[in-house]
């Protein structure tokens, strides 16, 4: 079970029977507002309050990566292009929506909705 705590830190419980264990994985310093796993649950995004965008593989070093960073418009929302795990999208308050290379962040395509954006 992975959550996020409201100071920024990403925490693991691990529940096995009637005990559980809890690791703090990383603490990016930011109030996380959402936490997106890939379809195939090795890549986990973490949107932040300010935009940002990061990325945490658990089975790898445990790393949280700054995948997006907030620019003139918040990212409001991302999520996975599926299938596979190889790119993401996202969606500024703004209206434009993008598409990222999750290896490095690279903008690949962006489009202006031209539309004010609200996530409920």
């Amino acid at each position: 079970l992975y959550f996020s705590a409201q100071e920024g830190i990403l925490f693991f419980y691990h529940v096995k029977g009637l005990q559980y264990e809890m690791k703090i994985c990383a603490d990016i310093l930011q109030p996380i507002s959402r936490l997106i796993f890939s379809p195939d649950y090795t890549i986990l995004l973490l949107v932040t309050d300010q935009g940002t965008v990061y990325t945490y593989k658990p089975a790898q070093s445990g790393e949280v990566v700054k995948l997006l960073d907030a620019c003139s418009s918040c990212f409001l929302a991302a999520d996975f292009l599926t299938p596979g795990n190889k790119y993401c999208v996202s969606v500024t308050i703004s209206g434009e929506v993008q598409v990222w290379l999750l290896e490095d962040g690279t903008c690949l395509s962006k489009l202006n909705i031209d539309i004010e954006v609200h996530v409920t």
